[in-house]
């Protein structure tokens, strides 16, 4: 679990699709290590809009963090990059 105590609001999007191990993998870590971390994670079906088909298909799952004032950054595809989390969190 990160010790990470954020300034401003984190959400982070994770674009992911049905029956996709990789992706229910990459979600349950993210979770254990926020926890304690006042953070939103929306997950977004890829297979559900042919644009985002096109954008990320084989890339799934893929993240994305944005703070308050920013836009969003993609963190890491395939799985959780933990290096690229911490970082993020301690911009």
């Amino acid at each position: 679990m990160l010790e990470i105590s954020p300034k401003s609001p984190i959400k982070f999007i994770l674009y992911s699709r049905t029956y996709c191990h990789l992706c229910d993998d990459m979600l349950a870590q993210l979770k254990a290590n926020l926890s304690g971390i006042s953070t939103t994670i929306d997950v977004i079906d890829v297979d559900a809009d042919e644009a985002l088909v096109a954008q990320f298909d084989e890339l799934v799952p893929v993240l994305f963090g944005q703070k308050e004032t920013q836009e969003a950054q993609q963190l890491c595809h395939y799985f959780l990059d933990i290096e690229k989390l911490k970082a993020f969190l301690h911009d």
